[in-house]
């Protein structure tokens, strides 16, 4: 089978470097977008891809860009990094929609989004910009997957150093109020990979988790002290500060750009401290880890161990 000619925008964020060297791995002719100035092209897992230096705001660039790799296939890895509202409507949604015009002019067939499963329950900037996205993409006519994953490994591993010093792991409440079925950059660019030219998975939203059962806050923590050999030690935040502190900066944000963007991180950080990254039952208004599917064999204990031998 002749490879087939696919670009992948946002190439050197996690996701998208995992992306790319699966598709290489694949034998796909690979063209990875990056920014300008991020120096890239060293990166090793984009090795074997073309790398285009583009500025996703640059329509004319990006234009050239897509005319160059002339793709089949179009995967979307792009995402706000802050989630703060204008940095969500000019990369969740903006640039996204820059890519599919550039896209649908080089006469690419699919367009895959990588999305996020907390979209279902829509209360953050950043979720609306997305699902915004979503719904032109539905729109547009061409042929489209949208991906949305549950936590990824990285998002998990923020306190495998204080674990490995003797210090308490943090959690919300009792560390049960949420779960979440992470999966692994490796079996998720698989995934991605798997929906090209699939027809299983065209016209679909797909949510996606990694193998296992749903793992809460408290049994992360007890995970990462038995693999360090260490006795459970964990300290308690309650997610109710995080409801004061977006209500004392919300009295400013009319009158003061900071406050409302720190009061929409309020709003995020109480959002993920409360809500479980699972599918959630339309009927129910619940989540539910049965109808999460799973994929890949890469688990978060694989990935703790390997985090702690390194450290």
């Amino acid at each position: 089978m002749a490879p087939l000619s696919v670009i992948v925008a946002g190439a050197s964020g996690t996701i998208g470097r995992a992306v790319v060297r699966q598709l290489v791995a694949d034998g796909q002719a690979v063209t990875a977008l990056v920014r300008p100035g991020s120096r890239a092209a060293a990166l090793p897992e984009l090795a074997g891809a073309r790398v285009a230096d583009v500025a996703l705001g640059d329509a004319q660039a990006l234009g050239r860009a897509f005319a160059a790799g002339a793709p089949q296939v179009a995967i979307s890895c792009i995402a706000s990094r802050s989630g703060a509202p204008r940095d969500a409507q000019a990369v969740d949604h903006d640039a996204n929609v820059a890519l599919l015009e550039a896209a649908q002019a080089a006469g690419a067939r699919q367009f895959i989004l990588l999305s996020a499963i907390c979209v279902q329950k829509p209360r953050l900037a950043f979720q609306h910009a997305k699902l915004a996205f979503e719904a032109r993409l539905a729109a547009s006519g061409i042929g489209y997957t949208i991906i949305r994953p549950t936590a990824f490994f990285k998002s998990l591993s923020g306190q495998v150093k204080r674990v490995k010093a003797g210090k308490p792991f943090l959690i919300f409440g009792d560390g049960t109020l949420t779960r979440c079925k992470p999966i692994s950059d490796g079996d998720l660019a698989r995934f991605i990979a798997s929906c090209i030219d699939n027809p299983d998975t065209l016209g679909r939203v797909l949510p996606i988790g990694g193998p296992g059962p749903a793992i809460s806050l408290r049994e992360q923590g007890a995970m990462l002290f038995e693999l360090a050999g260490k006795p459970p030690r964990y300290t308690a935040i309650s997610p109710r500060l995080f409801t004061f502190a977006e209500r004392v900066l919300a009295l400013g944000a009319g009158v003061s750009p900071w406050c409302a963007e720190k009061a929409e991180y309020a709003r995020i950080a109480r959002y993920y401290a409360t809500e479980s990254m699972l599918v959630l039952d339309p009927e129910s208004g619940t989540y539910r880890a049965d109808l999460t599917p799973e994929f890949g064999s890469e688990t978060l204990r694989d990935h703790y161990a390997a985090l702690l031998a390194e450290a």
